[in-house]
């Protein structure tokens, strides 16, 4: 098992006000790392967040929250959203996005720049989550 290196952790209220906020503290997170693809994810982040205060019961429901860990080992980047899931959404990547839309290229973004990712549920909720190494070619 790889141990990662936690850059570092914040909870924030799921509502959009928290997506700039939440962006912030993981660009100031990054910038010490001087990571090749700090901006890819701050983009990434920016649209796990949004879809996290847009769709799962964090956004629905007075109080909720999500949270954003970040990590480091050996140059890959992995970043963990956490949020209350929802019975009736699940992540999928929207068969008809041809990334000029928009609206729905959240999922498609993280596909197309992550060099992996994915999400899984927990007793807590749901984690998407996204690896970006330094060895990936920029685009």
């Amino acid at each position: 098992m790889r141990v990662l290196g936690l850059l570092g952790q914040v909870e924030l209220p799921a509502e959009v006000a928290a997506v700039p906020r939440m962006r912030r503290y993981v660009r100031d997170l990054l910038d010490d790392t001087e990571h090749p693809h700090t901006d890819d994810a701050l983009l990434l982040v920016t649209e796990l967040v949004t879809n996290s205060v847009r769709h799962s019961d964090s956004g629905r429901v007075p109080g909720g929250r999500v949270i954003v860990a970040v990590a480091n080992h050996a140059g890959t980047l992995h970043i963990d959203v956490i949020d209350a899931g929802s019975e009736g959404c699940r992540p999928a990547l929207r068969p008809d996005i041809d990334g000029d839309g928009s609206g729905g290229r959240g999922l498609w973004l993280v596909q197309e720049l992550a060099t992996a990712w994915g999400w899984y549920e927990t007793a807590a909720g749901r984690v998407v989550w996204f690896q970006l190494s330094a060895h990936r070619p920029p685009f």
